[in-house]
């Protein structure tokens, strides 16, 4: 246990031995957590889901940050089919102790797949419309929807229990103990299972003559059962003497009267029960049909994500051993290397080395433009700056010589491509910077023309061009102020 003021651990005194705390109730306090928390360990391993909820929820109000009780809660809920409920819980627990945390893998669990959401969700849809059915007083929809509920989250204690009470209205008692011994099953101290229970089995039990009382008693009457047969007779009603004819008569008119009953009663209540099966045998292919639906949905998802990867690496595949790929430009680059090295061993006058020079440049603007230099091979990359670095200082003069004339004819539009090239080759070059920053101001590029002056006066800042490049910046800074 630690000091809830500095985290130090505690000892067994009644104050912290570190910053001097008082912690007496403190250790009572989390004692009284700890000792709910393991109330409710115990109560669940012995299928008393109730009073676990109790005991746990007792603890979290001593100590909300007891992270075991929390997950242990969820999982109680999750038993019970309270799917919303254990999920509260255990973001709780997560957004308390984000690492090293169970939770974080019972979340993922019902996350993980698609269909378990959608069959939660259509549970939640489900019993919400029960009990609009049940207000409604359209009971035999209720119960139809309860049914569908139960088939996609049979543990819904809630729902076994609102089932059972419509059995209960409409006296069907043993169905009404089916569904009640199934939620005892699940929780066995439910204090509403046991009420319900109590009721049925009431209901159930045989009187003192051994018959099985299914109605309340309505009149006070003789009851007493032979083989399968139950005869009721009033008391202080003794049966008249007949003569054979009347015995006949009344044979005959039971036959009629039985045959009435089957007809008007046994046969539609077989027919019901028989359209009853079939529409729950529906309902459960129905609900096989839409996991099923979701699990093929799924798989097309992942079908569709497969086939935008495989687009993907061909695509890859095309640019590395394409007509326009990286194995193309590779062999461009040697092309100009090998270009580089001639200008560099083998070329006898200046002029025939700038030759060179310019073939090399112009190779390596093609495989500027067919490359994407971020994702080539370091080698690759390597190479290339090795030899943009190499007619660097070549390829500017050569592009200044021939922007500057375009800048001084007032051709601003023509200058800027070639003195921007300039520039590109040997960053170090001061001289086309003035050119192209006077090149910028006369089209109206405010701030780019004061960036390139401004690199001008940083490279020459002792020539005559400075000075005026100075009036210039302080120009183009007044004007960008007052934009």
């Amino acid at each position: 246990m630690f000091c809830y003021n500095c985290g130090c651990h505690l000892s067994e005194h009644d104050y912290c031995t570190s910053c001097g705390v008082d912690v007496a109730l403190y250790k009572r306090i989390m004692v009284l957590s700890n000792l709910f928390y393991n109330e409710g360990l115990a109560r669940a391993g012995l299928r008393d889901l109730t009073g676990a909820v109790t005991s746990l929820r007792q603890s979290l109000k001593f100590n909300k940050n007891n992270i075991e009780a929390r997950n242990l809660l969820g999982l109680v809920y999750f038993e019970m089919g309270e799917t919303v409920a254990a999920l509260s819980e255990w973001v709780i627990s997560k957004n308390t102790r984000p690492e090293k945390n169970i939770a974080d893998d019972y979340i993922n669990m019902i996350q993980a797949s698609a269909s378990r959401l959608d069959s939660i969700n259509q549970t939640i849809k489900k019993y919400n419309q029960a009990l609009v059915y049940c207000r409604q007083d359209s009971k035999d929809l209720a119960v139809i929807q309860l049914r569908k509920v139960l088939s996609l989250n049979p543990k819904f204690i809630r729902a076994h229990q609102l089932l059972a009470l419509l059995y209960m209205d409409s006296e069907q008692w043993d169905k009404a103990k089916k569904e009640l011994a199934k939620c005892a099953d699940m929780d066995r101290n439910n204090i509403q299972t046991l009420t319900y229970m109590r009721e049925v089995d009431r209901m159930l039990a045989p009187d003192e003559t051994g018959k099985i009382s299914r109605r309340r008693d309505r009149e006070e009457a003789v009851r007493y059962q032979t083989e399968n047969e139950v005869l009721i007779q009033p008391k202080g009603v003794k049966e008249p003497r007949r003569s054979g004819v009347g015995t006949l008569f009344n044979i005959v008119l039971g036959l009629v009267i039985g045959v009435a009953v089957m007809y008007f009663l046994v046969v539609p209540s077989v027919r019901t029960n028989v359209l009853n099966d079939a529409k729950q045998k529906i309902n459960e292919i129905s609900n096989e049909s839409d996991a099923k639906n979701n699990t093929i949905s799924d798989l097309e998802n992942q079908i569709k994500e497969i086939e935008q990867e495989t687009v993907r690496l061909q695509g890859e595949l095309e640019r590395y051993a394409g007509t326009d790929g990286t194995l193309q430009s590779m062999d461009q680059l040697l092309v100009a290397a090998g270009t580089y090295v001639t200008a560099m061993q083998y070329a006898e006058t200046s002029v025939e080395r700038g030759q060179y020079f310019q073939e090399t440049a112009n190779m390596l603007d093609q495989i500027k433009t067919g490359v994407v230099m971020e994702e080539a091979s370091e080698s690759f990359q390597n190479l290339y700056k090795l030899l943009f670095s190499g007619i660097g200082p070549y390829m500017s003069v050569a592009y200044y010589e021939i922007g500057n004339p375009l800048y001084l004819a007032g051709n601003f539009e023509e200058a800027i491509p070639v003195l921007e090239k300039a520039v590109e080759y040997n960053p170090d070059n001061g001289d086309p910077y003035y050119a192209l920053g006077r090149c910028y101001d006369g089209v109206g590029r405010s701030e780019e023309a004061l960036a390139a002056l401004e690199k001008f006066v940083e490279i020459y800042p002792l020539r005559d061009r400075a000075t005026t490049a100075r009036q210039i910046i302080q120009r183009l800074k007044g004007a960008l102020a007052n934009q």
